[in-house]
């Protein structure tokens, strides 16, 4: 836990009583202060007093009394309207703030030079987080890793010079903290998300570049317009800046095959590395690299690090082009993190021929942008309340089959790629939609689609003769 002493002795509401609420209800205690928190769920609200944390209703309490609300990120600041205790604490003039901000406050008191690798962007977070983290731990460091992703930032180990903390930030946090200072601050990339709680994509892209403009180095991917735009402000402020394409633009690290280059020097070369097949892919790899880098730079007796060692030695993480198993020559992955088309575009960037799992709860543009590789599929296998729109799109060019739900799409792909002469088919679980029509969220979409590969015979070959023998009946 890090004790939050940068509000000792003063009295904080806060709203959201989910893990991270509870964490930093209890952080904020460790450290002195008096905390009157709500959140709608009685069950939360019981879970806190279980704890010591005093509960009231928000709504009847005296604001003058307070210093500041601490509002979960997953609680609506601005839109689509301010939830009523961000309109309450406006109106008593105080500042409403998340679970970052407090982190960030500690951190400036207790030890404002500990290292401090924040990352964000709307695709790739979470796997270059975890293979920061994973490069730091093999250099050595202790290596704090949280925030989005796993654990909250409040129940980590405090900041310390000797320990680097690897914290992937939404924007939902970003907005929350407006203290927010990295060592090193990451922007991967920008496509439109979460518009409906911003309002704009400019709005969006805005906060994001709050984290590498306030950096003390910032590590920005170029590749879309609104990066590359931040990029040059990041720039022109003075802050150091390190730029990275995959895709073929001017940047100080960009990727020739395989070999990710530096100054016409191979930072890395991913052959061979399964976890961290794709472009997209590429780009985690340069970054983490980039960013460990200079972390190191800042440690003048750390080691050198073996980069391609450790790049080898990254498990990457559940969800995200997970190879869950492998029947006769049929490989199987799990991208079910895929939630929007962008996500889904690297996937099937990665393999051909594919056997597609997709659908579920469409965003904004449907597969639109994902029309490119659509020579790469197959067939498709449509699940969730999205199938009607989607067989409409993908009509004429390519072959569906509407499955309803996630057991019936993995018994037909495996059945289709058991009877194709491609040395390695792929049934891939890509969905390009959210997940909460059929689960309650994508790591419970994947976690059964992992369930179900399991449980697949080790050879398909019964089955495409079973599909064989259909079609020429």
């Amino acid at each position: 836990m890090t004790p939050v002493t940068a509000f000792a002795d003063q009295h904080l509401a806060l709203f959201g009583l989910g893990g991270s609420g509870l964490a930093t209800a209890e952080a904020l205690l460790a450290g002195g202060a008096q905390v009157t928190a709500w959140d709608d769920s009685e069950t939360s609200r019981e879970a806190a007093r279980t704890r010591g944390i005093a509960v009231a209703d928000l709504r009847d309490a005296d604001w003058s009394g307070f210093s500041a609300l601490v509002l979960a990120p997953g609680v609506p600041l601005t839109h689509p309207e301010p939830h009523w205790t961000a309109t309450l604490a406006q109106a008593a003039g105080l500042p409403v703030i998340g679970d970052i901000e407090l982190f960030c406050r500690e951190r400036a008191k207790v030890a404002p030079d500990a290292p401090l690798i924040a990352i964000t962007g709307t695709n790739g977070k979470s796997t270059t987080t975890a293979l920061i983290a994973h490069l730091c731990r093999v250099a050595g460091w202790d290596t704090q890793m949280g925030g989005n992703i796993g654990v909250p930032v409040l129940a980590l180990d405090p900041p310390a010079n000797n320990r680097v903390h690897v914290l992937e930030l939404s924007s939902f946090q970003i907005d929350l903290a407006p203290s927010l200072h990295a060592s090193v601050g990451i922007l991967l990339n920008l496509t439109p998300d979460h518009i409906d709680r911003h309002g704009t994509m400019e709005n969006y892209a805005a906060i994001k570049e709050r984290l590498v403009a306030s950096a003390d180095r910032a590590v920005v991917g170029v590749d879309d317009p609104h990066s590359a735009a931040i990029a040059a402000r990041v720039k022109a402020s003075g802050i150091t800046l390190t730029t990275i394409s995959v895709a073929g633009r001017p940047a100080d690290v960009t990727l020739d095959g395989t070999r990710l280059m530096r100054n016409h020097d191979t930072l890395a070369d991913l052959a061979g590395v399964a976890t961290l097949r794709g472009r997209h892919n590429a780009q985690n790899a340069a970054v983490a690299i980039v960013a460990v880098q200079a972390v190191a730079s800042m440690q003048p007796a750390s080691q050198p690090i073996d980069v391609p060692r450790a790049l080898h030695g990254f498990g990457g993480l559940p969800h995200r082009m997970e190879q869950v198993g492998q029947r006769g020559h049929v490989l199987f992955v799990n991208d079910s993190k895929a939630t929007n088309a962008d996500a889904a575009e690297q996937s099937l960037k990665s393999f051909d021929p594919v056997f597609w799992i997709v659908g579920g709860v469409a965003k904004e543009g449907g597969l639109a942008p994902l029309a490119p590789f659509f020579s790469r599929v197959a067939k498709a296998y449509l699940i969730g309340t999205s199938s009607a729109a989607f067989a409409a799109e993908l009509d004429g060019h390519v072959e569906v089959e509407d499955c309803g739900t996630l057991d019936v799409a993995v018994a037909a792909a495996a059945r289709d790629a058991a009877g194709s002469d491609a040395a390695e088919p792929v049934v891939l679980l890509a969905p390009a939609c959210a997940s909460y029509d059929q689960f309650k969220n994508f790591e419970q979409r994947g976690t059964r689609f992992r369930e179900l590969v399991e449980a697949l015979p080790a050879s398909l070959a019964g089955q495409a003769e079973e599909k064989s023998r259909d079609l020429t009946r």
